[in-house]
């Protein structure tokens, strides 16, 4: 696939980015060679090869939920600015 340069402008242009010449040459060259390496891709025999949407089985990876003793009140409130003792005290933003 040949990316041309008018594409790369209009791309820029879409994303708001101001490309100097020499920047556009580049990036041109550069996609170029990206499709290029994508295009290979289609030469690939995927005839006998199912659609999946992971490249690898996927397990649950989670862990059972297990009850277990909580982080003491004040050891949680002494890593806080300021607490009332029982609470953490926040600036007010809701009126």
């Amino acid at each position: 696939m040949k990316i041309t340069k008018s594409e790369v402008e209009r791309t820029a242009r879409l994303a708001r980015l101001e490309l100097s010449e020499a920047e556009t040459e580049r990036m041109t060259a550069q996609l170029d060679t990206i499709l290029s390496y994508a295009a290979k891709l289609d030469e690939l025999d995927t005839a006998g090869v199912s659609s999946t949407a992971f490249g690898q089985e996927t397990v649950n990876a989670f862990r059972d939920d297990e009850v277990r003793p909580s982080l003491p009140r004040e050891a949680a409130l002494a890593n806080g600015p300021k607490h009332n003792e029982e609470f953490f005290v926040v600036p007010k933003i809701i009126g």
